[in-house]
């Protein structure tokens, strides 16, 4: 079986530690062709403020900035297209790149895990958000205490869905995840940086995206009519620029707020990650390279 799986090389890690230029650096030397696995870069109009690459015409690149910001899609949504995707490039006998820092979707893809089919309960779901994250995450923990070895416990959307499935069914999230059929073969890449030069990076990041015009992005999907509550509009950024064109805050209080959530999100991501002993960590394009002449070279 696992001889007519597609390779297929995962560049991962947090925000602003470079996962896009590698990827393309590779995608050249291969001649790949790049898939997102950021949850945030599938909305279009959120090209500024989610970091979507300038330079997608270099190489192929799929599932970047296709979806209504309005709209939402699953995990398994993603999986399925981004799968779509990765045998299509492999038909074409091209180097598919997984490329992005959203761990669920990275792990989807990786180890295929069957998610519960448990719809949305909107009137559940407007109950409970009117509780605060720490009780959500106690009651999770109540029904479900291995829940923090699969549920991002900061992140509220994920609580809520690990929550709303154990509740409907009445059995504990984890219990209900089981491993599907391998999809793909896999080399994970991650590139290593101190936490001193990750925030640094992390920083200048925020600036260069103000400066190229993010509060004018944000100004528009506001006139579009995009929703201050849809999921596209609570990353992070957005809700505190938000909070500068209505006057109610200055900008230079939402540039420090948004580095220092971003900052937070970039340490989530990467207790994630380490969390993955696959991932092979290397400092810059040489050692990737050398990785992925073994991985193709491999049977």
């Amino acid at each position: 079986m696992s001889d007519v799986l597609p390779k297929v090389v995962c560049v991962v890690g947090p925000t602003a530690s470079g996962k896009s230029t590698l990827a393309i650096a590779l995608a050249q030397h291969y001649q790949g062709e790049i898939v997102n696995a950021d949850s945030r870069q599938i909305y279009r109009g959120l090209e500024i403020g989610t970091s979507v690459p300038d330079d997608l015409f270099i190489v192929p690149h799929h599932l970047y900035a296709f979806l209504d910001p309005k709209l939402a899609i699953t995990v398994s949504e993603w999986r399925d297209m981004a799968h779509g995707n990765i045998l299509s490039i492999a038909g074409r006998q091209k180097l598919p790149l997984l490329v992005g820092g959203t761990g669920l979707y990275i792990r989807s893809i990786v180890d295929n895990p069957q998610y519960p089919k448990v719809p949305p309960q909107e009137a559940w779901r407007k109950f409970m958000e009117q509780k605060s994250l720490k009780d959500l995450v106690a009651d999770l923990l109540a029904c479900d205490p291995d829940a923090a070895t699969c549920v991002d416990l900061k992140n509220p959307r994920r609580v809520l869905r690990a929550l709303e499935v154990a509740t409907m069914t009445g059995t504990p999230f984890t219990a209900q995840k089981i491993m599907g059929s391998p999809l793909i073969r896999s080399l994970q890449i991650g590139l290593r940086h101190s936490p001193d030069v990750l925030r640094a990076r992390m920083e200048s990041m925020v600036e260069v995206m103000i400066a190229r015009g993010w509060i004018d992005e944000v100004q528009r999907l506001i006139e579009s009519g995009v929703p201050l509550d849809a999921i596209s509009m609570t990353s992070i950024g957005y809700p505190q620029l938000v909070k500068v064109i209505a006057g109610e805050w200055d900008l230079p209080l939402a540039i420090e707020m948004i580095k220092k959530d971003t900052w937070a999100f970039a340490k989530r991501q990467m207790t994630w990650f380490r969390r993955d002993p696959r991932i092979h960590w290397v400092s810059d394009e040489t050692e990737a390279i050398a990785l992925v002449e073994q991985f193709i070279a491999s049977q």
